[in-house]
């Protein structure tokens, strides 16, 4: 197998693994709130009834891929251990890479603002996702600092104007950006 098709066997798996996790908060969340979680967190305490939805429901939240996998599972409560085991270990593939994109994201690589602002999102969702707590001072001084060597002095105005939100910053960067297209 080619080093590319690898590579991106690999990214997928990585991607499947983040949605998997996202997804998983999310049924948490709506499980919960349509009275279905005993039912995929303690299976002794939901009626048989409870238990037919709250399959079709965890069904009905997971890609084609793992429905295939867990095809036969009948109970809500192994299918979302089973889930639950799967994503667990996303901190370990996931997280040395993500702060590897991390620690090399740089504005002045990116063609324009708007696809440095999505990769910035892209990075930090994951990290969070793992647990690390990225504050807006983080994404802040990280795109300060990595502004190209050529605009120091534009890095050091906006670094004066006191930003204490990512966003804020963000509509200064396109809005700059768009002037001077």
């Amino acid at each position: 197998m080619g080093e590319m098709e690898e590579n991106s066997l690999k990214t997928s798996r990585i991607i499947s693994q983040t949605a998997l996790k996202a997804t998983a908060q999310a049924v948490q969340i709506e499980s919960d709130a349509i009275g279905l979680g005993d039912a995929i967190k303690d299976k002794d305490k939901a009626s048989t009834q409870d238990c037919a939805k709250a399959l079709i429901f965890l069904c009905h939240h997971i890609d084609e891929g793992l429905k295939i996998e867990y095809l036969t599972v009948k109970d809500p409560f192994v299918l979302w251990n089973g889930l639950k085991e799967r994503y667990d270990n996303l901190k370990l593939v996931t997280l040395p890479q993500t702060r590897y994109y991390w620690a090399h994201l740089r504005l002045q690589d990116f063609k324009s603002v708007s696809e440095y602002i999505s990769a910035m999102f892209r990075i930090t969702s994951k990290l969070k996702l793992c647990g690390d707590n990225i504050s807006d001072y983080d994404v802040l001084e990280k795109t300060f600092t990595t502004f190209h060597a050529s605009n120091m002095v534009l890095q050091q105005q906006y670094r004066e104007k006191g930003f204490t939100k990512y966003s804020q910053l963000i509509s200064l960067l396109l809005v700059a950006e768009r002037n001077n297209e």
